[in-house]
């Protein structure tokens, strides 16, 4: 039965806007502590680097319980600095998922080396180990020298067995924890799992800048000191430059104003945690979700790891259908991501074709990412599911 038989003719309708992201919702609960951090800045004349990011430095890598942090200025420069300070050089292979955003694979070309994409457990989206052995065990024309598991959407990968195989393989491994600060692994926060980790502060993160900015943790403080010549063009001393490094300083005022959200980042990613509870309710009352040929499948979280939710990802059957439906209800949606990073045109040089990473391809034609941010209510959430069953109904 098509669409248009089962939901009848066009009816007036009442619509509630349900946004993906309000960030002026947070912001109005904070205004005050983000402006006194700001003036603070301002009256210092101190705008780059700095006493106020070397305190943002200190008071993250305490959070993550590492002795090392670095701040720069995107989250895709600290992937590239844990890379490069990590030894990642031409002739290098480095393992990463094929399901994430283009950074994940950008950055090690940008350090060098050849991308290798293996496919994802479809329960998480994050790398299957078992894909990871089996491809360390075929060998191949380029020495794997690293691993960068991806902890997409705010729940880690899985450490457990990928740190096995790093001992076993002789690899280095490095956390794209963009989306994941606050996440852990039995207990253990991510950013303390590898050698080292980046992280982003884009301005839709769960912990957020007012523009670009990003950092990298790291249980080395030989490779953080690397780090930080390197964000300065290679150079430790002004006017004297040791290697080739590049500009991805942090500023200050970014630093000033994602001190000031560290100290709520807990209680909000609690929040989100709440929220995806909501969500698994709703759609359970709703009938849409259960085993074998459900019409939408819900984010799983594993056993071992606290999911902080910087995504809220169903897959959804007819998804491209449904996300216009949504979109008719000014119901926000987005995809995450529509296309995986082994058929990016710019990568086509890896030699990756479509069929060879299957679940990989097949989470980009089902996923859709729903409204989720600590303050969303209960009731806009209700919107979001009421909508989808009468999509399905």
């Amino acid at each position: 039965m098509s669409r248009a038989a089962k939901v009848g003719p066009s009816l007036p309708r009442q619509s509630t806007t349900v946004p993906l992201l309000d960030l002026q919702r947070q912001y109005t609960s904070i205004r005050h502590e983000v402006l006194a951090a700001i003036e603070r800045v301002c009256s210092s004349q101190q705008f780059v680097l700095g006493a106020e990011v070397e305190q943002f430095e200190r008071e993250v890598a305490d959070f993550i319980g590492v002795p090392g942090a670095v701040g720069c200025a995107s989250g895709t420069d600290a992937l590239w600095l844990a890379l490069a300070a990590a030894g990642a050089q031409p002739g290098d292979g480095v393992i990463t998922s094929a399901f994430s955003f283009f950074a994940s694979a950008s950055s090690i070309a940008r350090a060098g080396a050849r991308p290798v994409f293996v496919d994802i457990d479809p329960r998480t989206f994050n790398l299957d180990p078992e894909k990871v052995k089996a491809r360390l065990q075929s060998g191949g024309s380029y020495k794997i020298r690293a691993l960068l598991p991806v902890h997409l959407y705010g729940q880690c990968a899985d450490i457990d067995a990928l740190q096995q195989l790093a001992q076993e393989f002789k690899l280095v491994m490095i956390e794209d924890a963009a989306q994941a600060i606050g996440a852990k692994w039995r207990g253990r926060n991510a950013g303390s799992l590898g050698i080292a980790a980046a992280f982003s502060f884009y301005p839709t993160k769960n912990l957020s800048a007012f523009g670009d900015a990003g950092l990298v943790t790291t249980t080395n403080p030989d490779l953080a000191e690397h780090m930080r010549h390197l964000r300065n063009h290679g150079s430790s001393q002004r006017y004297l430059h040791e290697e080739l490094g590049w500009n991805c300083r942090m500023d200050a005022i970014q630093a000033a104003v994602l001190r000031v959200k560290l100290k709520h980042l807990e209680k909000w990613n609690e929040q989100r945690r709440e929220r995806a509870k909501i969500y698994d309710r709703l759609f359970a009352q709703a009938g849409l979700c259960g085993t074998g040929g459900s019409l939408v499948t819900l984010p799983k979280t594993t056993e071992n790891a606290y999911h902080v939710f910087h995504q809220y990802v169903i897959r959804a059957h007819r998804r491209d259908e449904l996300r216009r439906f949504l979109g008719e209800r000014q119901i926000a949606t987005e995809i995450y991501y529509p296309t995986p990073l082994h058929l990016q045109p710019s990568l086509a040089y890896l030699g990756y074709q479509e069929g060879d990473l299957p679940e990989a391809e097949r989470a980009a034609r089902e996923v859709l990412a729903l409204p989720m941010f600590p303050e969303l209510t209960e009731s806009e959430q209700g919107c979001v599911v009421e909508a989808i069953a009468e999509f399905y109904c």
